[in-house]
């Protein structure tokens, strides 16, 4: 298959999610939804709804423009399907076990514990926070989300108060998150390592070198000039 025929479902992805979360949804009237279901937010569903026709039209034009080289579609549907539930289902596992985690007595001590962690400079404290949390979920987005609703509103008054733009508090609190997510229990490196053939002892030495410690060097960086130079 030629490179450029390979990459039009990955642009069609990128694109129609695109399209569709900046164009058609917001141009709908889709107040409907919020009368048929109470707790059902539209403008918080159409990205998912984005992402999920963008993928559909992927795999529909892979299926019509290579229909003749399919030589058992059902059979390769059923593997994409089953293929995909192990990482749905070790992402979901994770996410869930740190809301628990963060719903416990016990996370007040490691909150309060963080939040006075550096009260002189807010990003250090935002940056230990969001990585302990990543860690605990083995998720950067779980981590990232637990940690701003549990904690975002004091992390906003201490940028306040500090002098410190929000932009950058959010660049450092999605860079920090990206860094401890793929502890050993992490969902992502257990698929990977699944889908790969291939164990933690083999290969996780080379997934922690890539994924936590020059991720962890970055953040330092960032750290280090936004605290000098402010948000850039």
């Amino acid at each position: 298959m030629p490179l450029a025929l390979a990459l039009i479902p990955l642009i069609m992805v990128i694109g129609l999610n695109a399209l569709f979360t900046y164009g058609v949804f917001p141009s709908l009237d889709l107040s409907f939804i919020n009368e048929a279901f109470e707790n059902v937010s539209p403008d918080a569903q159409t990205g998912l709804w984005a992402i999920l026709i963008a993928l559909l039209s992927a795999s529909a034009w892979l299926i019509i423009t290579r229909w003749k080289y399919w030589l058992d579609l059902k059979d390769t549907v059923n593997k994409g399907v089953m293929g995909s539930l192990l990482p749905i289902f070790n992402t979901a596992s994770e996410v869930g076990y740190g809301a628990v985690i963060a719903s416990l007595a016990g996370f007040v001590i490691i909150r309060d514990a963080v939040l006075n962690v550096s009260p002189n400079n807010p990003l250090i404290s935002e940056a230990l926070a969001m990585s302990v949390l990543s860690g605990i979920t083995g998720s950067s987005s779980g981590g990232l989300s637990i940690a701003l609703q549990t904690l975002g509103s004091e992390y906003l008054a201490m940028a306040q108060e500090a002098g410190i733009d929000p932009e950058l508090m959010h660049r450092v609190a999605s860079l920090a998150a990206g860094g401890m997510d793929t502890l050993p229990h992490s969902g992502a490196v257990i698929t990977l390592l699944a889908i790969c053939g291939l164990t933690h002892r083999q290969s996780y030495a080379n997934v922690a070198m890539v994924t936590i410690v020059l991720p962890i060097g970055a953040l330092i960086s960032v750290i280090t000039l936004g605290t000098l130079f402010g948000s850039f």
